[in-house]
Parts: structure tokens; sequence; C-alpha cells
């Protein structure tokens, strides 16, 4: 393993929780998948219909005003950095009225991370005191909770999301929806055993009207056929991306945290706080850029083209700058889907300055750069299509957006927007891109066989 210099100490966490790990591997493979292939888990497991037992859902009402329905009663595994930013965001939505929710119950590895966001919710959330665990299984017990959301590491998501739906709640995934294909297979075949269950990705950009519009001006044909796209995620970071996830000394595995369940499957493992609070920058971990940014660009691209499954991948990343991340600072991907068409996706910590988000047909050109989405021809349809600017509305925060239609959905029980077929999707670029990138092989992958291959 191996070990960076200290960053600024910032106070942010990104916390997991549950009881102690099973011996069941997420890592499961199909003999037919060779070489780095299964150390990525690129093959699907032949997992048994698990339906979740008869609960009851949320009494039907609108969002606003909260006194049409009963409160939505919801609980965060994991409220680290990302997770106490959920919780500081649904507590709003109760204290502003915005939505009749409540969050009741914690459960996180860590004492002080789950102190800290109690403290947060009920600061302003004034509904009473919230419930604090390290065991997840306590939560989605109990019948009193119609919701999880899953803000824990990525190398924990398949788990707590499947056992929370499984257990009969509506669940809101952090993304990347899982860190393996094989658990995005295994998690997928639960959610569709159990339809009548709510189940979001925190993809928040796929709430965005622009993508919703270009999915449409797309299906009406105003490009003509949709060749090829472009999309990215650069930023920099010159003291080393995530590294800006400070270190508390006040951390005491053993005492109040329990290191050896947050390892969960991958370990056991000697206690390594860089490990577990910069998560993000290891391989066994994380996908870096990719699972962590990029799947922001890639799943509205993919909702707005429609154009099925990824069907081979290549993908090269580099170390430019900085040499102590294990995962790359920079990643270039090529995605070939079911129908031809062709995405070219960048990512990057060591520059800011990205890709155009766009697309190409072989009549129009579509730019999605701004909030609207711009239509122009080209030079030989110029007489049969007409450059237009499809105005999208500004709808604020779009992360907020993406938790209200959740909630809308729990209270409605129609399909929340960024739902499994379209994360399962993502998933399939993302564990693809990141197989090729360690090992320099393409990889391919069969939608009905639902397995990959390196080629």
């Amino acid at each position: 393993m191996r070990h960076e210099n200290d960053g600024p100490d910032h106070s942010h966490a990104a916390l997991t929780s549950g009881t102690g790990p099973t011996r069941r591997s997420f890592l499961t493979t199909s003999a037919a998948i060779a070489g780095s292939a299964a150390l990525f888990g690129l093959a699907g497991t032949a997992r048994p219909a698990q339906a979740a037992p008869t609960r009851p859902t949320v009494r039907p009402g609108r969002l606003n005003p909260p006194k049409n329905g009963e409160a939505i009663r919801m609980a965060v595994i994991g409220p680290g950095g990302m997770g106490t930013g959920h919780c500081g965001a649904f507590s709003q939505f109760a204290k502003d009225g915005r939505a009749n929710v409540q969050i009741v119950a914690l459960a996180d590895v860590n004492d002080l991370h789950a102190e800290r966001a109690k403290n947060v919710i009920e600061e302003k959330q004034g509904t009473g005191t919230v419930d604090t665990t390290r065991d997840y299984h306590e939560i989605i017990a109990r019948d009193d909770i119609h919701g999880v959301l899953v803000a824990s590491p990525e190398h924990w998501h398949a788990q707590h999301a499947m056992d929370a739906l499984i257990a009969g709640k509506d669940v809101y995934c952090e993304k990347p929806m899982t860190l393996r294909l094989d658990q995005a297979l295994d998690l997928r075949k639960v959610v569709l055993d159990n339809p009548d269950r709510i189940f979001q990705v925190g993809t928040q950009k796929m709430i965005l009207p622009k993508y919703v519009n270009a999915r449409k001006a797309i299906k009406e044909g105003k490009i003509g056929k949709p060749l090829w796209s472009q999309t990215s995620y650069c930023r920099n970071t010159p003291n080393g991306e995530w590294n800006y996830y400070g270190i508390d000394d006040r951390w005491q595995p053993g005492k109040n945290l329990d290191w050896d369940t947050w390892c969960g499957h991958l370990g056991p493992r000697e206690w390594d706080p860089k490990v577990y609070i910069r998560w993000r920058r290891y391989r066994d971990f994380s996908t870096g850029i990719i699972g962590d940014l990029l799947v922001h660009e890639m799943t509205p691209m993919i909702h707005a083209l429609d154009q099925g499954w990824p069907v081979h991948v290549q993908a090269n990343g580099s170390h430019m700058l900085d040499m102590d991340m294990e995962n790359h600072d920079q990643v270039f991907l090529n995605v070939k889907f079911e129908d031809g068409h062709t995405m070219l996706v960048a990512g990057a910590t060591n520059n800011e300055v990205g890709l155009e988000t766009m697309i190409r047909g072989n009549k129009a050109n579509m730019y999605l750069g701004s909030r609207d989405c711009t239509i122009r021809p080209e030079r030989a349809y110029v007489d049969d299509i007409d450059a237009e600017t499809i105005k999208s509305e500004d709808i604020g925060n779009d992360q907020d957006q993406l938790r209200l239609n959740w909630l809308e959905c729990m209270r409605t029980r129609q399909p929340a927007v960024s739902n499994i077929d379209l994360a399962s999707k993502v998933m399939v670029a993302v564990a693809l891109a990141t197989s090729s990138i360690w090992d320099g092989h393409g990889y391919t992958f069969d939608p009905e066989t639902m397995q990959a291959k390196r080629v």
C-alpha cells in the first residue's frame, strides 16, 4: 500500500458503517473472465431472487406543503463527508418546509462522525433526538423507517443498498453505484426482484433539464443520427486530489472507530488513517477519477443519447504529477455503445480545462456546455435543420432536486429519475475502463449474457 504526504487538515471525512465483514466475496467471477478481469469483478453472479418482505410505505401526499401526508422517516448509513452533507440538506428541507421528512437514525463505524452528523440534524430539524449505532442492520430492521440513504465508501455501497432493499426500504445510493461490476449486477438483480421499492443513484446532473431536452430533441431527429460525443470532468488540485480530507488525531481504532468493519471484504489490514479518509486515492477501494468524478458527466449523457449498453471500452491513465496516488491523476476513455455511438471522456486532477460537452450528429451538432441545449446544423444540412437554442429551466441546486425527487417518488411510487438501468450501464463503462487502464487491454460487454471479456 502506497502512502502519500499529509495534505491540509480540513474537517472532512468519508465514512462507512456496518457489523463485522462477512467473507462472502464481492469479487466472485466467471471462469470465462481471465487476468485482471477477475480482480475488477467483471462477471455477474447467479443470485437467487431476493424479494423484500411486505413493509408499509409512506402514505401518499405531496412534499409541499408537508401537511399533505405523513413525514417520511429516513436513516443515513455512513454520515461522513458526503453523508453529513446529505444530513444537512434533508434537515434543511424539514426546517424550510420544502419536504415533510425526518432523519431519525444514523449508522457509522466512527462514533465521532455519527455524533457530528447527529448534532447537525438535531440543530436544524428540531424534531427530537436522532438514534446512532455502529451496526447498520439495526437501522434496516426498523419498521418505522421508510428510506435509507447510503453514503458509505464505494466498497460498501452494494452490500448496504442490497441489505436495505431486501429489508423493505427505499434506497438512495451515492455514486458510483458500486465499486466493481459484479457488485453492480448483484445490486441490479435485487432492485429488479423488488419492483415496489424506490431506488435512486446520486448522480445529481441527471436531473438537469438540458439533458431531458437533449434526449427529446435527439429522438425527434433534430441532429440526425448521433455519431459520437465528448464530455469531461477536469480540475486542478496542486496538493493532490482528495488530500484535503483531513486526518483527525482523535480517531482510535478499537475504541471510537471499528477499522476492521470499515475494511469489510477488503480486509483485514493494518490501520492506516490515510486510506480511511482518502480512500479515493487507492485502487483497492475506489476507481478514482472515473467513478468519483466522471460518472456525474457520463450518466446524463448516456441518458440523453439512449444508445443502449456500452459494448467496447478502451482507456488509459497516467501519473503525471501526483506520483503518490495509486489511482491516476488523468484518464481518457473511449466507450462504444450498442448502436455504434462512441463517447470520448477525459478526466484530470492536474488541469481544469476539459472538453466541450457536445453530441455530434450527421445533420447537426448539439452543445450542452451551458444551462441550455443548443443545436447548430452541419453545413450540408443548413437548409433542412434550423439552428436553435432550447431554453432549459433554472432548477437551482440540482443535487437538492435529486434528493427531492427521491422523496417525491417515495410518496407517488413512481420510478426515480436516476434509476437502476441507467446506473448499470454507467457501471459497465466505469468497470471496463478501470480494468483497461490497469492492464492495457480493451474490454467488451455482452448485454445478452451480462458478461465482460478482455480483448
